[in-house]
């Protein structure tokens, strides 16, 4: 039973991928149908719209034309009536005669060809106005019928006839509500004809527009969309380039600044993974191989053996604290004390730890204050981490003989710490990278000057942790400028 009813299954025909994919589309249409649609159908509604108003408008106006046009010629009849009376004294001239009414109103009468009457002895009349002199009728002083139309409707216009002062009749005629005469349909049918192409034109241009505004609209976020799925997927040199101007374009560039940033920080992460394996992997390597040395009876653990060991831990330590204080930083976890407190007098200890550092080194180490005290929000431990960073690092890059000088300045709201060295400077295209995490100059880790290439970037971490900036230009001494612009905290006084 079950294998029948699989086979059942299996035999069923299957729907071509074509059409389950047009009818899916068609279930679920994109952005570019859905705005095709949107646009097409309200300049459809509006289009209906303005044909109809139009052509009622039209025809309404066209009516009341052809009605003001009757009552004109009533008015035009008005005076002939009137004489017409004054010289027959009554309305027995006309009662009963059609030629001579419709001569009165202003309808021509029109015989046959050989002059005979026509059968009935009735003359066929012009055809006027939708049938104006037709419409009219006469009515004596008592408003009884005379001649003409033999109904007197309530929308009837009405004129009246006076003769030495006395009212002698009324003329009427019965206004017209829709158009029955041919020359006036005909007119109105091609008015018609006329709004429905100029309406189907109008919807062609809207469909030929509407396909042509979503395409250009659209293609660009198409192209947007791949290159999103592209930097999704790890294609970091992935950019956009659309020759625009607008929102679109605009776009565009923030998604080509985004790329570039995901693809400085992929480089970034790359490189400060090799840099931590390798700062890490040195200093063990040695405590690897003097532990193994001492452990095979190589050689023995003299004090200079363990100093050098210890060295390698303290290495290692410092690396570690860095990586942790970075770590913290990025998470917003570094914890800070602040308080007012007096930046030159903290400067001034930190130099005086350093100065002899620096002497061994052949440089001399200078400080200066334009006023005393300048007081700064800021937490005392983080400065002084700062300033050691700062120091350790100008003394560790300037050759021997050279100065390191650093000054201290109040600008405004701002305190202003520079740090100035002799040569060798940097390229220009580094100063900017300088406080990048494992960035060196030299590229080389080998040298024996060089340090983990974390100060600096724990130095711009705690800089912008008390809202200041930090940034590197060319020293006029020759080397690199340190230039730091810290919030004046307190009421600091000029000496």
């Amino acid at each position: 039973m079950a294998s029948a009813a699989t086979m059942t299954t299996a035999s069923r025909p299957r729907m071509p991928h074509a059409l389950t994919s047009l009818l899916s589309r068609l279930r679920r249409p994109g952005i570019t149908a859905q705005i095709f649609i949107a646009v097409l159908a309200t300049t459809t509604v509006v289009t209906t719209a303005v044909s109809v108003a139009t052509q009622w408008s039209f025809h309404r106006g066209f009516i009341g034309y052809l009605n003001e046009q009757a009552v004109a010629r009533m008015e035009a009849a008005v005076p002939r009536l009137r004489d017409a009376y004054a010289r027959n004294g009554s309305w027995d001239f006309v009662r009963d005669r059609p030629d001579v009414w419709f001569g009165l109103v202003g309808v021509e009468r029109l015989l046959p060809a050989d002059g005979t009457r026509s059968a009935g002895g009735r003359e066929m009349m012009a055809s006027d106005l939708l049938g104006a002199g037709r419409r009219m009728a006469l009515l004596d002083s008592q408003r009884q019928h005379v001649m003409g139309f033999p109904l007197t409707l309530a929308d009837s216009e009405q004129r009246e006839i006076v003769v030495e002062g006395q009212t002698v009749g009324w003329v009427t005629i019965a206004t017209i509500q829709s158009a029955t005469d041919s020359a006036a349909l005909n007119f109105l049918g091609e008015q018609h004809r006329v709004s429905l192409a100029a309406g189907l034109l109008g919807l062609a241009m809207a469909a030929l527009i509407a396909a042509w505004a979503a395409r250009r609209l659209l293609a660009p976020l198409r192209d947007m969309a791949a290159a999103t799925h592209r930097l999704a997927a790890g294609a970091y040199d992935t950019r956009l380039r659309l020759a625009r101007h607008d929102e679109i374009g605009r776009l565009a560039d923030d998604f080509n600044q985004l790329a570039l940033k995901l693809e400085r920080t992929e480089a970034a992460r790359r490189d400060f993974m090799a840099d931590v394996s390798h700062e890490l992997r040195t200093p063990l390597a040695v405590l690897r191989g003097e532990l193994e040395a001492i452990e095979d009876g190589v050689r023995a653990a003299t004090p200079d053996l363990i100093r050098a060991l210890q060295r390698e831990v303290a290495a290692l330590g410092k690396l570690v604290d860095d990586l942790h204080v970075l770590a913290l930083a990025d998470i917003g976890a570094l914890s800070y004390r602040k308080s007012d407190m007096d930046l030159v007098e903290l400067i001034v200890d930190e130099v005086s730890v350093m100065r002899n550092a620096a002497s061994e080194r052949g440089l001399a180490l200078t400080f200066e204050a334009a006023q005393r005290p300048l007081v700064v929000f800021a937490d005392a431990d983080r400065m002084r981490q700062l300033l050691h960073n700062l120091l350790v690092n100008a003394l560790r890059y300037t050759d021997a003989g050279g100065e390191v000088r650093v000054r201290l300045h109040r600008s405004g709201k701002e305190v202003c710490l520079d740090l100035m060295d002799t040569p060798p400077g940097v390229p220009d295209e580094a100063l900017e990278r300088l406080f990048e995490r494992f960035y060196r100059v030299e590229g080389s880790r080998g040298r024996s000057t060089g340090g983990t290439g974390l100060g600096l970037a724990i130095c711009r971490s705690i800089v912008e942790a008390h809202g200041g900036r930090i940034r590197a230009h060319r020293s006029p001494l020759g080397g690199v400028w340190i230039d730091i612009r810290l919030p004046a905290g307190g009421q600091a006084t000029v000496a």
